[in-house]
């Protein structure tokens, strides 16, 4: 495949050539992963690949780890461990649910290039929460591409992390299927350094009488970059789709930069569906009110980073899934402040 153009929105403030390994197409090491408790990973999953896009493509040929997760039945917090290693790995994890259940999948590793690629499948009258934890070491370059299909009357959680990384390039893209779906989608990114991290977020609203909201909270510190597009479509019939999108930046030097690029396609009539993006700086009057209690200006705003990034959780329902990702962030703030 010939590489995309940068006119082709996807690639557009992620080059192909920027994100994907030096050499052409290498043989992936595995990412290794695991977990604990009663239900167990399956080798091998469903080859799911949209042909015309160049990275999924490419994560179904260079090879690596590949395992399914079967979820029957009501199961509580299932909690994955992956890890990447070596000079390239990759790695393809896929959730069949036709029940109810948490899922928390956590990607660390010193890999140089990392590449992983999430697909699953939320049956009619089903409940998944996944969340997504990367803690990558801070010079990996990281792809990572996102498949979901959702049911009639099904509900859909999803939230990501992202604090690892040198340049990351997300796609994730779901599907409402059945009527009465549901989807409730959180991003949160904190840039430090030089990191670049673009997530591209789709939503297909294809039937009639389903609902999604999605939030991407950034806050970008030193000289990082955090661009975030949201593409919402809502087909032709899909009547009743109740739909948003919210963008929040939070800017905390003068080099950082990020944009929000919401994008709505609606060929459907009796539908809503709104947008929103917002960026600013810091507040110095919040920054003063905590020292004004004893803490120093660098806490001040690690606590205000703190509530603004975990805020993104609080659309999600299941509380397994926000205490988790809530005690990730916090432990990670934690650790940049000790530096």
């Amino acid at each position: 495949m010939s590489p995309p153009p940068r006119a082709k929105h996807l690639w557009r403030y992620t080059p192909w050539p920027r994100i994907k390994p030096q050499e052409g197409v290498p043989v992936a090491d595995k990412i290794l992963f695991s977990l604990d408790g009663d239900i167990a990973l399956q080798s091998g999953a469903p080859r799911a690949v949209l042909e015309s896009d160049i990275a999924r493509v490419f994560l179904s040929e260079i090879g690596g780890s590949s395992h399914t997760l079967h979820i029957d039945g009501d199961f509580g917090l299932i909690h994955i461990q992956a890890k990447a290693s070596g000079h390239v790995a990759a790695g393809h994890l896929h959730i069949d649910c036709k029940g109810s259940a948490t899922v928390i999948l956590h990607l660390t590793g010193e890999a140089d290039w990392s590449g992983l690629y999430v697909s699953g499948e939320v049956a009619d009258n089903c409940k998944l929460a996944y969340g997504f934890v990367n803690e990558l070491s801070n010079d990996c370059k990281f792809l990572h591409c996102e498949d979901w299909v959702v049911g009639r009357d099904a509900v859909m959680e999803i939230a990501a992390l992202s604090v690892g990384g040198f340049r990351c390039k997300s796609d994730v893209r779901t599907a409402l299927i059945g009527s009465g779906g549901s989807l409730k989608q959180a991003v949160t990114v904190h840039g430090l350094g030089s990191r670049h991290i673009d997530n591209h977020i789709e939503i297909n609203h294809k039937v009639a009488n389903c609902n999604s909201k999605l939030v991407i909270n950034s806050a970008c510190a030193g000289s990082s970059r955090s661009i975030a597009t949201g593409l919402l479509k809502v087909a032709e019939g899909a009547n009743g789709t109740d739909a948003g999108q919210v963008f929040r930046n939070l800017l905390l030097s003068d080099k950082a930069r990020a944009d929000s690029i919401p994008e709505l396609e609606v060929l459907a009539d009796e539908v809503k569906a709104a947008h929103g993006a917002a960026s600013s700086p810091v507040n110095p009057e919040q920054v003063h009110y905590l020292m004004s209690r004893g803490h120093s200006p660098q806490q001040a705003e690690t606590l205000i980073v703190e509530g603004f990034l975990i805020d993104a959780f609080s659309i999600l329902g299941d509380s397994d899934l926000k205490d988790v990702l809530a005690t990730r962030m916090t432990i990670h703030l934690e650790c940049e402040l000790k530096r």
